[in-house]
């Protein structure tokens, strides 16, 4: 996890313009550079490290003495490099994970190179020998990147937001900052005054193919067939194979728990596999909620049963509501459930950063879009319209649970890991007939939970456990998260000022207070940037006013069981 920045045809003074790079230190607390491009007097790189892998060798941009006219600017880890390196015989100057995409790109070219990449990445390469400009984003999207570019060939690129939006530029007083599309890569013309056009924006990857690199992964190939053994046992191994390459790391290595099943899952292979490769530190587990909330207990005799070495950060209300506007500056929308869902995300990030050494944090991300987790999966018309749904939330991931992710732990320089959004794991799961996925005996994510039943990594009442809605899981049983932001809200938002939000704010108008209250605090710091949420995360096939499951009939939360 770092932070990348540059700038190409640049008219203001670049010492002016590095100060928008300073806004994204947070991603990269060990080491800051701000480089020049020889030749091109306007345009430049700005790099935060967090140093992962190879911390003696890993400053940006990498350039190698083989190919002097590449300069590499990436965000990520690729985690098939010394596949690759073996395969096709590379000779690597450095030991970064990132020095591959040089490799590759020399060897066949932009498309080759994006398509062959197994990991999370959002990069900037620049080839100066031919004048070009490339930049690309991994399938969901798991590392951000966005970008500005004008009418008159400026381009500003950057892992957040907040590092574009306040770039000054002669023709264009506020040029539009949009994020690049998961799954992309453009390639732009380099003119000689260092400003750019673009040529074609590309789909390299769409996660329901089964990606080019699988034929250079460590895992051999697996029986065809949909027979249910055959199915649960590949999806064990896709999935212990997901988390194995994620453990490519020199920095300490944590898991988020919170006691569901995704997360628990997570932790319960990792501890395997860390055994198994004699790391030698306990994994550190982190659960967070309010005294007595379900997920702390739940996490505890998770922990009790992996025998990790488990936190436990408890946060009051007042602590709660304090954190709104910090994590809504970190996250760079204003969609209700995001923000609810990353308020506990934030402070354990907060602490994890603050109290122990783990750097390198895993999470169980991605699984209830893949594996069809969320309540209103109970209410689809049809396997075939659930399937598709599974579809639809994983392409907008990156607007919602990975932006969630992402931002949260980005805000206090740790670096996230998640083993469900594995390409060669997500293809194989979306391959399965569609009657397979669905929620089954009133249990969603029946499937996965099946799979992993005889394998006593988990204990029965977690792998069985029902989804609760995050609000409720990290509050006290007496009252719901959900319930005291509304509490809370309900006095700071005039009824009036809400009568008037379709006047103030056409494009997503708020039609609830809170709706109302995280955009006031979103404007004050993005105005105009409305257009970065295209709509609110919201339940289908329901209806829903309100993101959170505890509003959806079928749901029963832990407190009424």
């Amino acid at each position: 996890m770092c932070g990348i920045w540059a700038l190409f045809g640049s008219d203001e003074c670049l010492s002016v313009q590095c100060l928008s790079a300073m806004k994204i230190a947070h991603r990269g607390p060990d080491a800051f550079r701000f480089e020049n491009v020889n030749g091109f007097t306007n345009c430049c790189f700005g790099f935060h490290r967090l140093a992962v892998v190879d911390q003696l060798y890993g400053m940006q941009p990498i350039r190698v003495k083989k190919f002097p006219y590449l300069w590499l600017c990436y965000n990520g880890e690729i985690y098939n490099f010394k596949q690759l390196q073996k395969q096709f015989g590379f000779e690597f100057q450095t030991l970064v994970d990132g020095e591959v995409i040089l490799h590759l790109y020399n060897r066949g070219g932009i498309e080759q190179t994006a398509s062959m990449l197994d990991g999370v990445f959002a990069f900037i390469l620049l080839d100066t020998a031919n004048r070009k400009v490339f930049l690309a984003r991994d399938t969901y999207g798991v590392r951000p990147l966005f970008k500005v570019l004008t009418d008159d060939g400026f381009l500003g690129v950057c892992s957040e937001a907040k590092g574009l939006i306040n770039l000054k530029h002669s023709t264009s007083l506020c040029p539009k900052v949009e994020p690049f599309l998961p799954g992309h890569y453009e390639v732009l013309d380099l003119k000689p005054s260092g400003k750019v056009a673009s040529v074609e924006l590309v789909k390299f990857h769409s996660y329901k193919d089964e990606p080019l690199h699988v034929a250079y992964d460590t895992v051999e190939t697996l029986p065809s067939g949909f027979d249910l053994e055959t199915v649960k046992s590949n999806i064990r191994i896709l999935f212990e194979n997901a988390v194995r390459k994620r453990l490519m790391a020199h920095r300490r290595i944590g898991c988020l728990l919170s006691g569901g099943l995704d997360s628990s899952l997570v932790a319960a292979v990792l501890l395997k596999l860390m055994k198994e490769i004699n790391i030698n530190y306990p994994l550190q587990t982190f659960a967070i909620g309010m005294e007595n909330s379900p997920d702390l207990l739940a996490a505890r005799k998770v922990a009790a049963h992996i025998g990790s070495e488990h936190h436990e950060v408890i946060f009051n209300s007042e602590e709660g509501i304090q954190a709104i506007e910090e994590v809504i500056f970190s996250l760079e929308t204003y969609d209700i459930t995001t923000i609810r869902a990353s308020i506990g995300m934030y402070l354990v990030s907060k602490y994890i950063r603050k109290k122990t050494d783990s750097v390198v944090i895993f999470s169980g991300e991605g699984s209830d879009e893949l594996t069809q987790g969320y309540i209103y999966f109970h209410k689809a018309p049809s396997p075939e319209e659930a399937a598709e749904e599974s579809e639809r939330l994983l392409k907008e991931l990156y607007l919602f649970d990975v932006l969630r992710a992402d931002r949260t732990t980005a805000a206090h320089g740790l670096e996230l890991r998640v083993p469900f959004l594995d390409h060669r794991f997500t293809s194989y799961y979306l391959s399965l007939p569609a009657e397979l996925r669905i929620p089954k005996n009133g249990i969603e994510k029946y499937l996965l939970r099946q799979s992993f039943e005889d394998t006593n990594l988990l204990p029965k009442e977690i792998l069985w456990r029902p989804k609760e809605a995050f609000s409720d899981g990290i509050a006290s049983v007496k009252k719901s998260w959900f319930s005291i932001l509304q509490d809370y809200i309900d006095q700071q938002v005039d009824d009036l000022l809400l009568e008037k939000a379709v006047e103030k704010y056409p494009f997503n108008p708020p039609k609830t207070k809170e709706s109302y209250y995280y955009r006031q605090i979103f404007e004050k710091h993005y105005s105009g940037q409305s257009s970065w949420l295209p709509h609110y995360w919201m339940p289908r096939w329901v209806k829903a006013t309100d993101p959170s499951a505890r509003t959806l009939k079928h749901y029963k939360s832990a407190a009424q069981e």
